[in-house]
């Protein structure tokens, strides 16, 4: 590997997506000197519109919207300092069950096999060491974010490489602490119906089953930044209000689960690039 750098590459499923689960990784790997390769799947046109318009209201113009967070995931980038933006600008397919699921050139609709030979095409290109992607669910059941792990998971098997593969998650010690910051900060959060509450209690992983703990909190406000600079969304408020510090008492460690590997390297690790340098 003498004749290329170490390469990490992020497959997401939407703009902002790469600062809210692996904005630390990615800033602290680029000061490390690793390349940090982000391909962003959709164009995020099912997100909020100027003014916080809802899609499907009236004034919402996806393509506008679009080209908004076009805008919004360059500046992310730059915070980042990510190395290399690539965009497969698929349409967004909206959360599950929205009409926009079915739309012709949604993510949603796009054979696995299309999209898996396009993230192939740019595996081959930038032969990446790490490749970190969503588990079989998304993490919390988003169409564009399952199929962002389909492709990824269907365009190793594509190419000739052996990288160390992780899926994002989170423990779920750190699951009921982010509840309690929110009913701190006063967060209207309604008591969710028994099947909400069950589909809540399966996001994330008990934490003996997390492989990988990076911790991140010296990039924490690189990763506060980044989110800000996609402030046309109005989920990410709540994270702002926090301010920079407290944000990384919540934020500053990032959690994988290691599905590939050919280093040996053991775990639990507190490295991506474990075995590897």
């Amino acid at each position: 590997m003498a004749d290329r750098p170490l390469t990490l590459m992020a497959v997401h499923a939407h703009p902002d997506d790469e600062a809210t689960g692996t904005g630390g990784v990615l800033a602290r790997y680029a000061a490390d000197g690793v390349r940090t390769v982000l391909v962003t799947c959709t164009d995020g046109g099912c997100g909020d519109g100027p003014g916080g318009v809802k899609p499907g209201d009236p004034g919402h113009d996806p393509a506008a919207v679009a080209l908004m967070r076009r805008h919004e995931l360059k500046a992310s980038c730059d915070v980042l300092k990510i190395s290399d933006l690539e965009m497969l600008d698929y349409a967004d397919s909206g959360m599950m069950g929205w009409p926009s699921n079915d739309a012709p050139g949604s993510f949603w609709q796009t054979p696995v096999e299309e999209g898996a030979a396009r993230l192939a095409e740019l595996m081959r290109h930038y032969r990446p060491d790490v490749v970190v992607t969503y588990d079989e669910n998304g993490f919390y059941g988003h169409p564009d974010h399952i199929q962002a792990h389909r492709i990824t998971m269907a365009a190793l098997e594509m190419v000739p490489l052996t990288p160390k593969v992780y899926w994002t998650t989170m423990p779920r010690s750190g699951m009921q602490r982010f509840g309690e910051i929110m009913r701190e900060f006063g967060e209207d959060m309604p008591e969710p119906d028994p099947a909400e509450a069950a589909a809540l209690a399966e996001i994330g992983l008990p934490d003996d089953e997390i492989t990988t703990w990076v911790d991140t909190t010296a990039f924490s406000g690189q990763k506060f930044d980044a989110l800000a600079a996609h402030a046309s969304q109005g989920e990410n408020i709540f994270f702002l209000r926090m301010g920079k510090e407290r944000f990384g008492e919540l934020m500053g460690m990032e959690t994988f689960v290691r599905v590939k590997d050919a280093t040996g390297a053991a775990v639990p690790e507190n490295d991506l690039f474990a075995g590897l340098r």
